[in-house]
């Protein structure tokens, strides 16, 4: 039941953790074109808008499905910890650590997407500011055009200079999810082996109770046939 009710919020977490980092990537774009639409500053930047809501809702339904799955997570070793369980289930402890090393995944991913979050959001700030403060200079007076557009090429810079970081996060992103994938595959891997060598053991040991079975037959069927070659002789001569 620990197991079942273990799965059942982990593939809730997975589903969140995926939507969130979706979130978190698109977050970016929709603000960029939030402000290609509006020519002018009558719109508000820094408002709350529904993704930052959707945002504060997710973390907060995520935090509380890994306090839940820790939960399960301590259930499950008090369990392995009883006296009624033997001590050596050596199928038992690999779950449990298996299940702690996916708490643990997730906990991390949880904390990396939400730390870009507002890494993004905080500099999505940063440069709407300041693109209001120079769209204000820009309109207050006629002069310095060529400071103006020196301030728009830089802007503009900053802008193509955060959609190539965007696009490296979401590059480190898929290698994480293909790591986290060929290393599940290879503790899938080692924990076959792992069987396989306890069961090795014991093969090896009843073929040697074969191999001793078969050198005693040998050395009883040798002695007597040495007997009776003996007394043949014996019987022989005289």
């Amino acid at each position: 039941d620990l197991r079942k009710q273990a799965r059942q919020l982990e593939n809730e977490l997975d589903l969140k953790l995926v939507s969130f980092s979706k979130l978190c990537t698109s977050y970016s774009s929709t603000r960029d074109g939030r402000r290609d639409r509006y020519s002018s500053d009558t719109t508000p930047l820094l408002n709350g808008s529904s993704q930052d809501r959707m945002f504060e809702t997710m973390a907060v339904e995520i935090e509380q499905l890994l306090g839940k799955l820790t939960g399960i997570n301590d259930k499950m070793a008090e369990y392995t910890n009883s006296a009624g369980v033997p001590s050596l289930n050596a199928a038992l402890m690999h779950t449990l650590q298996r299940h702690r090393d996916i708490l643990q995944d997730y906990t991390h991913e949880f904390h990396k997407t939400k730390a870009n979050f507002l890494a993004i959001r905080e500099r999505e700030n940063l440069l709407g500011s300041v693109r209001k403060d120079i769209e204000s200079y820009k309109g207050g007076s006629g002069v310095n055009n060529r400071r103006t557009e020196l301030f728009l090429k830089e802007h503009e810079h900053l802008r193509n200079s955060d959609r190539l970081i965007e696009e490296t996060i979401s590059i480190a992103m898929a290698t994480k999810e293909n790591m986290t994938s060929q290393r599940g595959m290879l503790k899938s891997i080692q924990s076959k082996m792992n069987t396989l060598a306890n069961r090795f053991p014991a093969v090896n040991s009843l073929i040697q109770r074969i191999n001793l079975r078969k050198r005693r037959d040998s050395l009883i069927l040798g002695g007597i046939i040495g007997i009776c070659t003996i007394l043949l002789l014996l019987y022989a001569f005289h």
